[in-house]
């Protein structure tokens, strides 16, 4: 956090006035029955050859393989997200994604591909989301209710955006939401260290991946 100062001495002075109202200190905690829910691990966000992806997400995704080989063994349900392939044209979402041609690869149905690194197995299920939120106009909430799933171990991208959504309904809806800090990344590391910090307080679990990989151990 030495490259943000300023940022780094803000979230001190909040986390102490948190400590001194005895605010925000709880933890929801691991429950007997989870699913990883992988969000938008695809080329369009991991391949810096289109212009909204980022190589700062090869550790993420590398970190995630060794927590859904954890969870595979265990037999636990896996979710990916992505988006919808219109790269054949068709009728574009209202976002602020606007992809400059020049110098970047333009959007193709690769982009939507799950990247190999951390590619689905043939019993997960891989969801094609409009929105930020992996639960809003899908039906992940009704999949995990199906197989009794009461903690969400999140994983994916954008940490600011994607993640913190994913994690805010996930509360919503009455899981258990932990993100695993090695397991998530941002285009921008300021973004993703407040974000870290700040859902951490509010809506979700903040725990390293060592500890997620125990607790999978240990079911």
């Amino acid at each position: 956090m030495s490259s943000y100062p300023e940022l780094e001495s803000a979230m001190r002075a909040v986390e102490q006035l948190y400590q001194e109202r005895g605010i925000f200190q709880g933890r929801f905690g691991f429950g007997e029955s989870p699913a990883i829910v992988v969000i938008d691990f695809a080329y369009r966000w991991t391949d810096d050859s289109y212009s909204i992806g980022s190589r700062r997400l090869d550790q993420p995704v590398e970190k995630t393989a060794r927590l859904l080989a954890a969870g595979r063994e265990k037999s636990i349900p896996v979710i990916y997200t992505t988006s919808p392939d219109r790269s054949a044209g068709g009728p574009q979402p209202q976002d602020k994604l606007d992809d400059p041609t020049k110098g970047f690869r333009e959007v193709d149905s690769h982009a939507v591909e799950i990247d190999e690194r951390v590619a689905p197995a043939r019993d997960d299920l891989v969801i094609q989301k409009e929105n930020a939120s992996a639960f809003f106009g899908t039906h992940l909430a009704a999949h995990l209710i199906e197989n009794r799933v009461d903690t969400l171990l999140i994983t994916g991208c954008s940490t600011s955006a994607c993640v913190r959504a994913t994690a805010t309904d996930a509360k919503a809806f009455r899981f258990r939401p932990i993100i695993v800090r090695e397991c998530v990344g941002d285009r921008a590391e300021a973004a993703h260290i407040f974000t870290l910090f700040d859902i951490q307080a509010r809506f979700a679990d903040v725990v390293s991946l060592e500890e997620s990989l125990d607790y999978l151990n240990s079911l």
